[in-house]
């Protein structure tokens, strides 16, 4: 699907959809629950998209526990968070997966568990897993991905013995391994977390809550709360349904808008974006990799220089994101710079010209480059729109409901 953005501000409210992060932890203990005999839940969320629709299918292969084929599609937290699972749940299951996913980085955690009772028939999916997971010390590098950790937090538990996970170097995007652990507590599974190292005492059950309600989005509500201070409304943009004591990581968005130089408002439940004379800042995103593209869109609307650092991980994502970040702006006619773990991004607080950009078959470069066309002279065309189907199925429907104006299938 290729989608022609025509320049006009954003301005006005919507309500922030489902996080999928939350959604994959959701579903994943409820089934946890359900195969161990300690209830159904119920899980309640408004919104879905490719990756929770992944998880949710492949948790309904897993009852199949001989040889079930388990297809992660795109999705890097279904893979990562199951197969530990699967080790212990199923028979030789079958791994898939499509897109970037076979080369995104695995090697790490397939070391922990081989050492610790795994086979694998590959080095990367499509691949077959055999062998049971046993207790003991789990080795993992904290700087390659969080999911690693997490996947292991779900299926440790289950295990006859205790286990900890021993983190060789630091753990990067922790928030989101506080997101596990949290969800982890509310089934009533015990995590104990010192240091560089987790904890995990064997033969827990995971007792169901009877009801979850998945939080709301910071990740994807990121890119309106952005569009709110780059433009010209006087109402600038809310974003409603927001929890500012959410262990997501990327509610830093918030912060991180108010030392731009936007005008920010939090109330209960919702964020107010309004412009203001934005200033190029630095950031470290190794903590909120997410929120790389839409900074960098900021920074291009900013006076002065934007620095955005320990950014090597982003290279692995659903594209390599420095580089589809740095092409997607310079083609739009911003200044970037792109280096080996950074951007550098030259600011100006006039339009840029507009352009032609390649979605790289990745949500975040198609939802900030409709973000960025809002604000260029002339029209902005996006290739591969349809990458927002990953996160985000409505993102343009909801686009429009703030003022975006856009046209689907041009020729």
């Amino acid at each position: 699907m290729d989608v022609k953005i025509t320049p006009h501000v954003l301005g006005g409210g919507i309500r922030a959809i489902t996080s999928k992060s939350a959604a994959h932890r959701a579903l994943i203990c409820a089934a946890i629950s359900r195969w161990q005999g300690q209830g159904e839940t119920e899980v309640r969320f408004d919104d879905t998209s490719e990756d929770i629709e992944a998880t949710a299918k492949c948790l309904e292969a897993m009852r199949e526990k001989n040889s079930p084929v388990v297809n992660c599609g795109e999705s890097g937290s279904t893979f990562r968070f199951l197969l530990p699972l699967a080790l212990l749940l199923c028979e030789n299951a079958e791994f898939a997966g499509k897109g970037r996913l076979p080369e995104r980085p695995i090697s790490d955690l397939l070391n922990a568990l081989r050492a610790n009772g795994a086979e694998f028939s590959a080095e990367k999916i499509p691949f077959r897993v055999s062998g049971k997971l046993k207790s003991g010390e789990y080795r993992l590098p904290g700087n390659i991905s969080s999911q690693f950790v997490s996947g292991l937090l779900f299926a440790l538990p289950l295990l006859d013995g205790d286990s900890v996970i021993t983190l060789t170097s630091r753990l990067e995007s922790i928030a989101y391994v506080d997101m596990t652990v949290n969800m982890l507590k509310k089934f009533g599974v015990e995590i104990i977390h010192e240091a560089d190292n987790y904890t995990v005492k064997g033969n827990q059950k995971y007792r169901s809550p009877e009801v979850i309600n998945v939080e709301s989005d910071w990740s994807n509500a990121a890119f309106f709360l952005a569009a709110g201070a780059l433009g010209e409304s006087r109402n600038g943009v809310t974003m409603t349904g927001l929890d500012m004591n959410s262990a997501q990581g990327d509610k830093e968005i918030v912060e991180l808008l108010k030392k731009f130089g936007a005008g920010v408002k939090v109330c209960e439940k919702s964020v107010k974006v309004l412009p203001g004379e934005l200033k190029g800042i630095e950031i470290d995103v190794s903590e909120i990799p997410d929120l790389l593209p839409i900074l960098a869109v900021t920074g291009a609307f900013a006076k002065g220089k934007t620095l955005l650092y320990n950014a090597a991980r982003l290279r692995m994502k659903e594209s390599d994101r420095l580089s589809s970040v740095c092409e997607m702006l310079g083609n739009l006619g911003a200044k970037v710079e792109e280096k080996p773990d950074s951007l550098v991004i030259t600011g100006s607080p006039g339009k840029l010209n507009g352009g032609t950009v390649n979605g790289k078959g990745d949500h975040r470069i198609v939802m900030s480059a409709a973000i960025c066309g809002c604000f260029c002279e002339n029209e902005v065309m996006i290739k591969g729109a349809e990458a927002v189907n990953k996160s985000y199925p409505r993102f343009f429907e909801d686009y429009a409901k703030l003022g975006g104006k856009y046209v689907i299938g041009f020729r």
